[in-house]
């Protein structure tokens, strides 16, 4: 066998190894954030939801919705496995432009399985 094998077989062990590939397994996550000050949502998707909420309230994105306001909560957050799935719901609430139509989905999260199964 090879010697650098025998060493790098002890290091990191991820839990979706096959063989001699190690794939980057990464939830995406669909979250809405509110703002108190100006009483709006706004729904979006990252990888990671607490590094995108500070780039919210410290107006990162110059020309984005966000920069209305800089006190952004966290409401909702839902982890999928596949970033499609994630985006796919963002849009779809996002064409909805419907306040009640978010206000229900952070109620009761199951609509949005059932939306992914519809589409």
């Amino acid at each position: 066998m090879c010697p650098w094998f025998d060493s790098w077989r002890h290091h990191n062990r991820s839990p979706q190894m096959r063989g001699f590939f190690v794939y980057n397994y990464r939830m995406h996550y669909l979250y809405i954030i509110y703002s108190t000050s100006i009483d709006r949502y706004y729904v979006g998707e990252s990888p990671d939801v607490i590094n995108r909420l500070d780039q919210h309230n410290s107006h990162y994105f110059k020309k984005g919705f966000t920069k209305a306001a800089q006190d952004w909560k966290i409401v909702l957050s839902t982890a999928w496995e596949h970033k499609d799935d994630a985006m796919y719901l963002e849009k779809f609430m996002k064409r909805m432009k419907s306040k009640t139509f978010i206000e229900k989905i952070i109620e009761d999260r199951t609509i949005l399985k059932d939306i992914l199964e519809k589409r």
